[in-house]
């Protein structure tokens, strides 16, 4: 049984989270923008089982997922500002403040398992000065949660080359995602996750930019009928809380939330290729045509990137150059 919902239905589990709910001494609110079914909403649910259980039900975690609460672009200033105790979102969603974290989109950089590994390992010359950086913004990183490759969606047939995208109104989650698809042709449009459904229904874009891990949890299959593996940015979300909330934390009580999201991130981590041929299994079974470009294809796709790479360093500077140069190594 998947790792992220073994027990959940235990009657043990219930017992403990409603003690949870209604005996504890601090309550940590997180907001989620997936829907609790998707691999991040189970991920929380796995931290939440294990935090509520080794703090004896004096720390309650509570899921607000689908984006009850907040949209994915309003995470960062809902945390930041203390307006909720937690929350998740999209890495490049911090670009505002920290055009770095956007070295996760520089197109196929990250192309291999391997070099994703080594960049976001917690001491890695990639991950640190994210972190550290985003502690400027009020919010302090728990756990970074992967979420796969970038891979394109459309109807009708597959993206194959920037030829295929030439024209067409393209949903990104993000400005470098933006500045990639400007230079193959096509026209950026920033849409949230838990807004892409209704975009791909209603025409309002004709190319989609997602993890295939979130066309099976939010059914896309049913507005999108093709999938082209691109895999031209590794897509990162992150765990953020709130620094003033978390350092009038009890010790013993930080203690039990850092160990649990150290444990969820590797959990998540280790996971993510099952997850992703789960995803791609489900697409195939309700329809979806699979397609992987040929290394011509992928060569095409490169050759219009190097924009993508111009405006990454002008905005980054010296940083930018040292990740770059980091990755270069992976």
């Amino acid at each position: 049984m998947n790792k992220f919902v073994t027990g959940l239905a235990s009657a043990a589990f219930l017992a403990a989270s409603t003690l949870a709910l209604h005996a504890a001494d601090t309550t940590m609110r997180i907001s989620l923008q997936l829907p609790l079914k998707s691999h991040l909403g189970q991920n929380l649910l796995m931290f939440k089982e294990e935090v509520e259980a080794k703090s004896g039900g004096n720390i309650a975690v509570e899921i607000y997922d689908s984006a009850q609460l907040y949209k994915d672009k309003e995470v960062p200033q809902a945390v930041g500002s203390g307006a909720i105790e937690a929350g998740v979102a999209s890495l490049t969603r911090y670009v505002g403040d920290i055009p770095m974290v956007d070295v996760f989109y520089q197109p196929f950089l990250f192309d291999t398992e391997d070099k994703v590994r080594k960049a976001v390992a917690p001491d890695s010359p990639i991950r640190s000065p994210i972190d550290e950086a985003i502690k400027d913004t009020g919010s302090t990183v728990l756990w970074w949660q992967a979420y796969g490759g970038a891979v394109m969606l459309s109807n009708g047939g597959p993206i194959k080359t920037p030829a295929d995208m030439e024209g067409k109104k393209v949903r990104v989650f993000g400005k470098t995602l933006g500045d990639f698809t400007e230079a193959a042709g096509g026209a950026p449009t920033i849409i949230s996750g838990s807004e892409q459904y209704l975009a791909y229904q209603r025409g309002t874009v004709d190319i989609g930019m997602t993890g295939v891990s979130g066309v099976q949890s939010r059914s896309l299959w049913e507005v999108m009928d093709t999938i082209t593996v691109t895999n031209h940015a590794d897509i990162e979300f992150i765990v953020v809380v709130n620094t003033d909330w978390w350092n009038g934390l009890p010790a013993d009580q930080q203690e039990i939330i850092a160990t649990a999201a150290r444990n969820a991130e590797n959990a998540v981590r280790d996971e993510m290729s099952a997850i992703e041929a789960r995803a791609f299994a489900a697409a195939k079974e309700n329809g979806m045509a699979v397609y992987t470009p040929t290394a011509e294809e992928i060569a095409a796709w490169k050759e219009v990137s190097q924009p993508v790479y111009d405006a990454f360093l002008e905005k980054t500077g010296d940083a930018g150059k040292a990740m770059l140069d980091a990755a270069s190594q992976f």
